[in-house]
């Protein structure tokens, strides 16, 4: 354990390029921002325990009264950047260089740096990616790869955001006053420190995603500390702008109420529709008249993601901000092309169908899909930036929460399925690697997660397959044994490297458990470094 002369404690020594990082005027910074936030914090997610507990004993998701006049009064969201109005297509990947500069470069109007989903949190690759976005922001990020192959950015660039982690995860390296720092404000806070003048010199600014927020509360207290950090680098307010993912069932009723109190710094919100199916699912994983259908069944097109969709558009359109949607996570193939044809065309389906019902740009995870979602959206948008002009009528919230899937099913391969990506994504993430691609998919904690809820609630109810088998331990083990032998003659040697047993133990406790973890991260952080 290191200290600091301001009394910071380290869980490890820190090497040169970290020092550079992490400065005395930094760690002033971040202490700062602890001191001041982090008791709201904790009370915020005290806050989520309690509303759980309700929902539990059958409280129903529901409007806020006491936010109503917010709903009903005219108010817009402050002026957005002349950089964030064209977000046709956006990208997303973790903040390795090789990434970013392969993120930067892709064609995407937008490339979001991922700390959160698609970065597991070692403190290596904490850093070093604090130290990437620096050298991005000042064009100087160069790689070389193993083979000789260099990467460097181009003259023209997507634009930068930056995704730091939710506020339920802690940052376990630093520690202020006993405690950890929250890991929001630490990537947050070392991100704005190091960058915010830079960009500002070059026209742009500080510009973030917001993950996992399940209220207007919370969004508040990331409006109070963009407030404070300006105040501290002497920066005008507005300065930062963010966009907040509507990734959880709570949130999208309180969408109005969390781009007001937002409304200075917010530029839009986004469909984060593999977190949002992943708590709607873990929200009622206690209901069983709640019961969710195979992972590949839960498309945009059934009737309560296509309201959670349309509401989105309507609540950002209505307040003048940008809509926008969810991830194409396909990974193109080297090798079969057929493979290829058939997902780019369901790429270009789900895209055109996002840019007809309103949204301003969407997001894809691989560079190859950049063109084929910007073919949808010019398509639909023609020259303009965005289509903001476009409206929706007021969905009905009910069907929020009517999760019903006429023509779902729970397979052998839903089970599967979820046993192999979500003991694998484990298992990369145990080696330091947050997105992985996994049977053409960019796998993420979002998806490790719907897969590990899916598992535990249809054990907990005894749910019969398709095939009319019951799921029970039994059944799981059976399965869950084949996928491991096929993972083992899959990877070959590598899989006696891997950390596969202690992946599939984090995986076997997640599902079993009669207490439904609340992420899997949290789980899984105590076995990284």
């Amino acid at each position: 354990m290191t200290q600091t002369a301001q009394g910071i404690q380290f869980s490890k020594d820190l090497d040169s390029s970290q020092g550079e990082i992490l400065t005395s005027a930094a760690l002033d910074f971040l202490e700062f921002l602890h001191e001041k936030f982090d008791a709201r914090r904790q009370e915020l997610l005290k806050a989520r325990q309690t509303r759980l507990e309700r929902l539990k004993a059958g409280e129903m998701p529901s409007l806020l009264p006491e936010t109503a006049n917010i709903r009903k009064i005219s108010w817009q969201v402050a002026p957005i950047p002349a950089d964030l109005q064209d977000r046709k297509i956006e990208i997303t990947g973790p903040v390795d260089k090789k990434m970013l500069i392969n993120g930067l470069n892709s064609g995407a109007r937008v490339f979001m740096a991922d700390f959160e989903d698609a970065t597991s949190p070692t403190w290596q690759n904490l850093t070093e990616g604090q130290a990437n976005l620096k050298a991005a922001n000042l064009g100087k990020l160069e790689f070389e790869a193993e083979n000789g192959k260099k990467y460097q950015m181009n003259k023209t660039v997507a634009v930068l955001k930056v995704r730091p982690r939710g506020w339920h995860l802690d940052e376990k390296h630093l520690i202020i006053d006993g405690k950890p720092i929250s890991g929001s404000l630490f990537d947050f806070g070392l991100y704005f420190f190091h960058n915010a003048e830079t960009l500002m010199k070059r026209g742009s600014a500080p510009y973030f995603y917001l993950p996992k927020l399940e209220n207007h509360l919370e969004a508040r207290l990331w409006n109070d500390v963009f407030v404070a950090a300006q105040d501290y680098l002497g920066i005008p307010q507005g300065t930062i702008k963010v966009t907040v993912l509507i990734e959880t069932i709570l949130a999208a009723f309180e969408m109005e109420e969390i781009l007001f109190e937002l409304k200075q710094h917010i530029s839009g919100l986004n469909a984060g529709r593999w977190d949002y199916i992943f708590s709607a699912i873990k929200k009622f994983s206690h209901d069983p008249s709640r019961i969710f259908p195979d992972r590949s069944e839960l498309t945009m097109t059934v009737p309560f993601m296509e309201v959670y969709a349309k509401e989105i558009v309507r609540v950002c359109h209505k307040r003048g901000a940008h809509a926008i949607g969810g991830m194409a996570a396909f990974i193109p193939s080297r090798k079969d092309l057929e493979i290829n044809e058939k997902a780019f065309a369901k790429v270009r389906a789900d895209k055109e169908r996002e840019a007809n019902l309103g949204f301003d740009g969407s997001w894809v995870a691989h560079p190859d899909l950049v063109p084929v979602g910007l073919e949808a959206f010019l398509k639909a948008m023609e020259n303009t930036p965005h289509q903001k002009s476009k409206t929706q009528e007021s969905a009905q919230f009910d069907k929020l929460i009517d999760f019903e899937v006429k023509t779902g099913k729970i397979t052998e391969q839903g089970i599967r399925t979820n046993i192999r990506a979500g003991i694998l994504y484990i298992e990369s993430w145990l080696r330091g690697i947050g997105a992985a691609g996994i049977d053409n998919l960019m796998e993420d904690a979002a998806t490790a997660e719907i897969s590990r809820a899916q598992l535990w609630q249809w054990l907990k109810f005894g749910v019969q397959t398709a095939e009319g088998k019951t799921i029970d331990e039994a059944y799981y083990e059976s399965l869950k044994q084949e996928e491991l032998a096929r993972a083992e003659k899959e990877f070959g040697n590598f899989y006696a490297q891997s950390r596969i047993s202690e992946a599939t133990e984090i995986f076997d406790d997640l599902v079993k458990n009669p207490v439904f973890a609340e992420f899997l991260t949290l789980k899984a952080y105590q076995y990284i470094d």
